[in-house]
């Protein structure tokens, strides 16, 4: 029987996890994701289009609160924790509540896409770092030797998913026509005041090749204190 999964998340990294990690596996079946930290995700559906044959009707998002009851009602034998920006008591403590429900707890680690480029990917241990501006510098000196610098953001998806699934913003016209959020314009409007290209979304294999197809490096502008999908 294959192994039921139910994934931690926040509209990131788990999404990432589920695409490289799970989406094809078939011992594996993820029985929905949960929310945290970002509005109206809860309610949702991960879209069929971007789960894959194996979930005709996408994958339902849950809201996290909702853990004790969600373990039980879809049969769950293994909670993913997949998100990031909290503190060791926050995760253990999910942890003790998924095997109190009668689920194991599993911290895994982010699966890293291979790259043909060389990638440069700036990260720090919690949010206001200063990753964006160290980020943006490391453009200016990669630029200056002459080379397309291809800059990745961490996901921040907060529309459409299925629109959302590769993004590329190369103007401030691409803003609005991703309907870009405040949160999104000011990490990437600086960028694009230099005339660098931006590249998000949901599905990182995707944007990764796309990346790859127009820049001589990749970038990773890392968020919170996420690990890089990329190497």
């Amino acid at each position: 029987m294959p192994l039921r999964v139910l994934i931690l998340g926040a509209a990131g990294r788990d999404f990432h996890h589920f695409n490289v990690a799970y989406r094809n596996d078939p011992d594996i079946v993820v029985a929905g994701f949960t929310a945290a930290q970002i509005p109206d995700i809860a309610g949702r559906r991960y879209p069929p289009e971007l789960a894959g044959e194996r979930y005709p009707d996408g994958i339902p998002i849950f809201a996290e609160d909702d853990l004790e009851s969600l373990i039980p009602q879809l049969s769950v034998d293994r909670v993913v924790f997949a998100y990031s920006d909290v503190s060791h008591h926050h995760v253990m403590h999910l942890g003790a509540r998924a095997v109190a429900a009668g689920a194991s707890f599993e911290l895994p680690a982010t699966p890293l896409l291979e790259s043909e480029l060389p990638v440069v990917a700036v990260t720090a241990v919690r949010t206001g770092a200063g990753k964006s501006p160290t980020s943006r510098r490391v453009r200016r000196i990669l630029a200056a030797r002459g080379l397309d610098v291809g800059v990745v953001r961490h996901p921040m998806p907060y529309g459409d998913l299925y629109r959302q699934r590769v993004q590329r913003f190369g103007s401030y016209g691409d803003l609005a026509e991703h309907e870009a959020t405040i949160e999104e314009r000011e990490e990437y409007e600086l960028y694009l005041e230099e005339g660098s290209v931006v590249y998000a979304g949901v599905d990182y294999q995707a944007i990764l090749r796309l990346a790859e197809d127009e820049s001589d490096v990749i970038l990773w502008d890392g968020g919170n204190n996420d690990l890089p999908f990329f190497r």
